[in-house]
């Protein structure tokens, strides 16, 4: 006990050294840097963070304050309960930042959590409501159960609605969002079959561009609009975009190769399209190997979205602003290496293209990953991204050639995969290890993947 009690002193010593740094808005020093020996320190640094939150003046100071103790080196969320009923709001918010980080890990304590969802402060309702979504399908049972019951309060079971409809909400976009890309990239396998040039990586190359420019808009008026009506908006855009395109998609059939080119799957009949295509076993094994591929890319790609800023911030003392141009360096180096994936097709060949992207993938992030230097960092992320670039694309082509839209089902499906598995394998091994050594497993799968693409050569050789 005393041993205890010893160590929450030296952490409310430690603490009270830095929370002048985090209030004062004209110091020189970078605030990251003190704050980050609080989240060392743990638990024992608890209290006195929350006491900065709750006395925080300005609203960058509150940003401060809010960041540190949700990011404390702790062993389970479970000792940010008690702030749950803390009357300052921003102390609230605080210990729901903590269960949102928690992610799945947060699920033992939903009973805890769900009176959030009908707190007086809005800013607390609505942090509440991502803590739920970040929880995923594990929230559901408990918030059906707190829905119905009659004496939790309006606010409470309009909050447990509204997270349910959130989920319902996600559930219906991520499986539409899923049907819409196996149609896309089914179209493009025509049409790389009809005009004979691997130009798969340039609809990709449109993907990532897009992404890059709705998330600088998405930045820019993020501030001025609600989440509602923000989402709103780009619901009219997308309805506006199907308007203009659907009769265009509609009028035109699959394009038929060019004489003397067999369309995959083709019947020996001679029919241009078969109603279906019976696959053998190596066709399938097939897929599921280039699935494989596309999914040890694809958590990559999660990878660095999600845990390639909280590295440059964490671990190399960053500022927020400049940790984002790390998956911005990604994100733009993934859109060239794209635009120029035809060329390199063209010249290198398919199994070139997987097996050299996945050597310089794996090289980029060792770098990226382990470097001590924020530009050399930049530098790996920018690396990785070229790497991965045409590797996803070309494994999904390569599968739709032979069995169609099963093909593209099937490797789309094992890619998004391990799109999905990515972050949450990295966090629990950041927990266990560290950050950069948890991120050198893309480094161990990007290798894997050019490992995979050279030993099946002659099975995925056109």
């Amino acid at each position: 006990m005393r041993a205890r009690d010893a160590l929450v002193a030296r952490g409310e010593a430690v603490v009270a050294a830095v929370l002048d740094v985090l209030g004062d808005m004209e110091s020189p020093v970078d605030w990251t840097v003190p704050a980050d020996v609080p989240t060392r320190i743990g638990e024992p640094a608890l209290l006195p963070l929350v006491e900065a939150v709750a006395r925080a003046g300005p609203p960058e100071a509150v940003r401060r304050a809010q960041w540190t103790p949700a990011g404390l080196a702790v062993a389970e969320p479970g000792v940010y309960g008690p702030l749950l009923k803390h009357p300052h709001a921003s102390v609230r918010v605080t210990a729901l930042s903590a269960f949102q980080r928690g992610g799945e890990s947060s699920a033992g304590f939903l009973d805890l959590l769900v009176p959030s969802l009908g707190d007086p402060d809005a800013d607390v309702r609505r942090r509440a409501v991502a803590v739920f979504r970040a929880i995923g399908c594990a929230a559901v049972p408990v918030l059906r159960r707190w829905r119905r019951r009659p004496a939790t309060g309006p606010r409470i079971r309009s909050g447990a609605l509204e997270a349910l409809a959130l989920g319902a909400v996600l559930l219906l976009f991520g499986a539409a969002f899923g049907g819409i890309n196996v149609a896309f990239n089914s179209a493009a396998v025509d049409l790389v079959a009809a005009l004979g040039r691997p130009i798969m990586s340039s609809f990709h190359a449109a993907f990532s561009l897009g992404g890059m420019v709705g998330a600088g808009l998405g930045s820019l008026v993020a501030g001025s609009l609600s989440p509602t009506r923000h989402l709103l908006g780009i619901t009219l855009v997308g309805l506006l975009v199907t308007a203009l395109a659907a009769p265009t998609l509609l009028r035109h059939g699959p394009p038929a190769p060019p004489a003397g080119i067999p369309e995959p799957g083709a019947a020996e009949s001679g029919t241009a399209r078969p109603a279906t295509r019976r696959l053998d076993g190596r066709t399938r094994g097939l897929m599921v190997v280039l699935g494989v591929i596309a999914g040890c890319t694809a958590y990559g790609e999660g990878a660095l979205a999600d845990w390639g800023a909280l590295h440059l911030e964490a671990d190399l003392d960053t500022s927020p602003g400049a940790a984002a141009i790390g998956y911005t360096c990604f994100a733009l180096a993934m859109t060239i290496g794209r635009l120029t994936g035809t060329t390199l097709i063209e010249r290198l060949g398919r199994t070139a293209v997987l097996v050299a992207g996945g050597a310089t993938a794996t090289a980029g992030m060792l770098l990226g990953s382990l470097a001590p230097s924020v530009w050399a960092t930049l530098l790996g992320f920018a690396v990785t991204g070229l790497g991965l670039a045409n590797i996803f694309p070309v494994a999904i082509e390569r599968a739709g050639a032979p069995a169609g839209p099963g093909g593209v089902a099937t490797a789309s499906t094992l890619g998004y995969l391990g799109m999905l598995l990515g972050s949450p394998a990295i966090g629990f091994m950041a927990e266990w290890f560290s950050l950069p050594v948890a991120l050198t497993s893309v480094a161990v799968l990007t290798a894997f993947a050019s490992v995979i693409a050279f030993a099946t050569r002659h099975s995925t050789a056109k």
